[in-house]
């Protein structure tokens, strides 16, 4: 008896927790990020769970005071111990708040560059791009710069590309925007920008920014490559490279009158 007893208030309070939980996210909607919807979610089922074990040691006559000051004590060691998993805790509560990413969106902490696949109070979860699951810490998450990359629905593509010294730098500019402008994937407002970087060792070094969806960026860089690449074997125009120029002396140029004396006499 006991035991069906323990078996229907676990399963009427887990069930009544369950139905609350329901009600809960189907009122808060689309209003709260999917990171706040997560922690309610949990919360809810952490709850449950607690209720569960209290009335199952009422049930049992087990002192749940006299457990709790053990614990307590306990604790104590524990909190200790656990004092990296509560900053976790707490970074996480302050990154749901601030909003700075969610579920779906492509971050850089770091090095890791990855789609954010989940998000709880101790960390988040990345799926790499070549498909390795990276777990970073919520406390890093908070003391490190975190870039995303897909928060604005467009992006801008920069492409650096080196023309000789001879070239035509206003013709340059017109060819580049005439590529910009023809490119499938690329939006006119914001319009693309052309800018003479700087002058190198073997080049004039210019930078090229198109905008476009972030959902076309890598179509977009391709595309520009090859139409840039395309078009300059077109035009006859030239990408130089780094090269070094070795001029060979004969060092008897170079040696000591003395010394071209001692060798025709030895001669």
């Amino acid at each position: 008896m006991d035991i069906a007893w323990g078996v229907a208030i676990v399963a009427t309070v887990w069930l009544s927790f369950r139905i609350v939980r329901s009600l809960v996210l189907r009122f808060i909607g689309s209003r709260l990020s999917e990171q706040v919807r997560y922690l309610i979610h949990k919360a809810i089922d952490y709850t449950a769970v607690v209720v569960i074990v209290m009335t199952i040691f009422n049930r049992l006559g087990i002192n749940f005071s006299a457990i709790l000051g053990a614990a307590g004590i306990a604790g104590v060691a524990v909190g200790f111990a656990a004092q990296t998993s509560v900053s976790n805790v707490i970074s996480g509560l302050f990154v749901m708040t601030e909003r700075a990413f969610k579920i779906g969106d492509v971050l850089t902490v770091d090095s890791v560059t990855g789609v954010v696949e989940s998000f709880d109070l101790l960390s988040v979860r990345l799926k790499t791009f070549d498909n390795k699951l990276v777990r970073i810490p919520n406390e890093t998450i908070i003391k490190t710069n975190l870039v995303n990359i897909t928060h604005f629905d467009v992006r801008r593509c920069d492409l650096r590309v080196g023309v000789s010294y001879e070239a035509n730098l206003r013709r340059i500019r017109e060819i580049l925007l005439d590529i910009a402008a023809k490119n499938a994937f690329a939006v006119a407002d914001p319009a693309p920008i052309v800018v003479f970087d700087s002058f190198s060792s073997s080049s004039v070094d210019i930078l090229l920014g198109v905008w476009g969806s972030k959902e076309n960026y890598l179509d977009l860089k391709n595309t520009l490559m090859m139409d840039l690449s395309e078009r300059f074997r077109a035009e006859g125009i030239s990408i130089p490279f780094p090269q070094l120029d070795v001029h060979m002396v004969d060092s008897a140029a170079f040696a000591s009158p003395s010394a071209n004396a001692d060798a025709e006499a030895n001669g």
